[in-house]
């Protein structure tokens, strides 16, 4: 059974730790205006950056594609309103939530 859990978001962008699947990445989320929509760059505890951009996007796993690097479990964004509702800038961390689903 995979344990799931919260990763605190809230509006405006930001840049913190976390551990997943028991080690440390820094993950940045940020709006931007000419998608429009929040996107996540992950990057290792040092600041490396491993994969951007990815678009937060509810209704898949966003570490899928890069299933190769080796972060394991899945992120997916949920709203609570509307499943198949994108992420607004005002919603990020309240209506719509980031979960990360352990393997």
């Amino acid at each position: 059974m995979s344990a799931t859990f919260i990763i605190p978001l809230a509006a405006p962008p930001q840049a913190f730790t976390c551990s997943l699947n028991g080690v440390t990445y820094r993950l940045t989320v940020i709006w931007r205006n000419a998608a429009p929509g929040w996107f996540l760059d992950i990057a290792d505890d040092q600041g490396d950056l491993i994969v951007g951009g990815i678009p937060l996007v509810t209704g898949a796993d966003l570490l899928a594609q890069y299933e190769y690097l080796g972060i394991g479990g899945q992120l997916v964004v949920a709203s609570s309103s509307d499943v198949d509702a994108p992420p607004t800038f005002a919603g990020l961390g309240t209506a719509t939530l980031l979960y990360y689903v352990a393997p």
